[in-house]
C-alpha cells in the first residue's frame, strides 16, 4: 500500500538491535536519519554516512548505527522504523528559499530541493553546501544537473580543504567554510526562508549570525545534531528568580540548573549523565524519563506518546526544582 506521506525535511527513526562489543548480546540503539528524497508513495530513502573513529583518536569507537547499516543491513532485511516525523520541514510560503547544509546535513536539503524542483513549485532556491573536499561531497552529479536544468536554482558548493586536483569554478564554487560573510556577499537583498542543518560549529555560526543580520526568528528553520543542542541565544533569567535544583536520582547528582541551557537533555549531557536519545526533537521518545517530583515546560508539542509521570528531556526545561529517575 502507499507509504505514509511526509513533509520534505523530516526524518525516520530506526530502532536497531546491534550486537554489543563485550558479549555479543543484542543492544537497542535508536537513531534518526533524514529522508533524502522527495515524498513518494512507493519508497523512502535515507542516505547514511559511515562514521569512522576520528583520525587523531583511533582508540575511540566508530559510529555504531552507521557502520551497522553499511556492514550488516542487506536488501530484504526487516527493520523497526517509526513513521516520518520532525518539525524541520519546508513551509508552504512563496518566499525564496535558502538551504544551508554542512557535511551530512545535506540530506534533508536534498528532500526539500527535489520536492521544489521536481514538482514545479514556483520558488527561487539557493543551496549552500559545505564539505571538506570532493571525497565528502554527496550527489555531486545530481546537484550539477539540477543547477543546469533549473534557472531559479543557484548552487554554491564550498570546500574547506580542496584536493590538489580539484579546481575552483569546476569542482566547487568557494574555498573555505560557509559563513555569514559569504551569504551577505552572494545573496541579493530579499526576504528569504532559511533552512540550516549541519554540525555544531556551522549551526553556532550561521543561526545567530542570521539573527544579527535582522532575519526574523520565524524565517530561520534549523535542525541541529550531534552531542549538544544549538543555543540560538543566551536565555536571560531575572535576577530575582530563585535558583533551581535538578536531582538525578540514579546518578546520585544534585545540580543547580543553568538557565542558559536549552533542555534538560543538554543539561544532563553537560554534567556527564548518560541519557538515551535519538531525534532530540520530541518525536522518537528515546529520552523519556520518569519525573519523580516537580514540573517541566515543553518548548513544543511532542510527537511521541508520553507515559504518565514521565517527560521528554530533549524538549523540556524545569519550572522549578525537579527530581528525575536518571
Amino acid at each position: 500500500q502507499p507509504l505514509p506521506p511526509f513533509q520534505p525535511g523530516q526524518y525516520l527513526t530506526f530502532e536497531l538491535a546491534i550486537p554489543a562489543a563485550a558479549d555479543n548480546t543484542l543492544e537497542k540503539v535508536v537513531r534518526c536519519y533524514s529522508l533524502s528524497e522527495r515524498p513518494r508513495e512507493d519508497y523512502y530513502r535515507v542516505s547514511i554516512k559511515r562514521v569512522p573513529a576520528p583520525p587523531d583518536r583511533p582508540e575511540l569507537p566508530s559510529g555504531r548505527s552507521s557502520n551497522y547499516f553499511h556492514d550488516h543491513v542487506q536488501a530484504g532485511d526487516r527493520l523497526q522504523v517509526r513513521a516520518p516525523a520532525g518539525h524541520f520541514y519546508l513551509d508552504d510560503g512563496t518566499q525564496p528559499i535558502v538551504l544551508i547544509g554542512g557535511g551530512i546535513g545535506i540530506t534533508p536539503m536534498l528532500s526539500i530541493l527535489n520536492s521544489v524542483l521536481e514538482t514545479g513549485i514556483a520558488r527561487e532556491l539557493w543551496l549552500f553546501y559545505g564539505v571538506r573536499n570532493g571525497e565528502e561531497q554527496v550527489m555531486k552529479d545530481h546537484l550539477q544537473t539540477l543547477d543546469k536544468q533549473h534557472p531559479d536554482f543557484h548552487l554554491h558548493v564550498c570546500y574547506s580543504s580542496p584536493g590538489e586536483e580539484e579546481v575552483l569554478g569546476r569542482d566547487y564554487h568557494h574555498r573555505g567554510r560557509i559563513d555569514i560573510d559569504l551569504l551577505s556577499r552572494t545573496l541579493p537583498l530579499a526576504h528569504y526562508q532559511f533552512y540550516v542543518c549541519g554540525p555544531k560549529p556551522l549551526m553556532e555560526s550561521i543561526v545567530p549570525g542570521l539573527e544579527t543580520l535582522g532575519v526574523a526568528d520565524q524565517a530561520i528553520h534549523y535542525e541541529s545534531f550531534g552531542p549538544a543542542s544549538l543555543k540560538k541565544r543566551q536565555k536571560v533569567t531575572p535576577a530575582t528568580a530563585e535558583p533551581i535544583t535538578i536531582t538525578f536520582q540514579r546518578s546520585s547528582k544534585q545540580l543547580r540548573w543553568d538557565p542558559g541551557t536549552d533542555s534538560l537533555l543538554a543539561f544532563a549531557e553537560a554534567n556527564g549523565i548518560d541519557v538515551t536519545s535519538g531525534c532530540r526533537a520530541g518525536s522518537c521518545g528515546s529520552c523519556q524519563t520518569a519525573l519523580l517530583s516537580g514540573e517541566v515546560d515543553y518548548a513544543q508539542e511532542p510527537d511521541a506518546d508520553i507515559e504518565a509521570g514521565h517527560c521528554l528531556l530533549c524538549i523540556t526545561t524545569p519550572k522549578g526544582d525537579l527530581t528525575l529517575d536518571a
